[in-house]
């Protein structure tokens, strides 16, 4: 992993942690998807959180010149998806991590020691 990819995903998993995200996890995707190389995935416990969490990601990247490029999911806070070009960020609450189980769909990935 590139020093400048280290960063970024070191950058948005302590902006996480910061808002007490949950169960965090890095996957290395760039060998099996063309979507990204790394998803970054963790979870919040109620909406107000969730969207802390994403608030959060947002601004500690872009401060550090990594723009988002797109947010979905913002209003309904149960799954947040933020793309920021060779991160993807999701911020899932229980139920919906659980449902979509990310970890076990992108299994092809190798999981990053955080």
């Amino acid at each position: 992993m590139a020093d400048q990819e280290r960063s970024l995903l070191q950058l948005a998993v302590d902006a996480m942690a910061d808002k007490k995200a949950e169960d965090i996890r890095a996957i290395d995707i760039s060998e099996v998807s063309v979507v990204a190389d790394y998803f970054l995935i963790g979870g919040g416990t109620n909406r107000s959180q969730i969207q802390a969490i994403c608030d959060n990601v947002e601004e500690k990247l872009t401060r550090a010149g990594y723009p988002v490029k797109q947010i979905e999911g913002y209003d309904t806070a149960n799954w947040i998806l933020m793309d920021f070009g060779d991160l993807i960020v999701h911020i899932f609450d229980k139920e919906n991590r659980l449902l979509y189980d990310l970890e076990r769909l992108w299994r092809d990935g190798k999981e990053i020691r955080l």
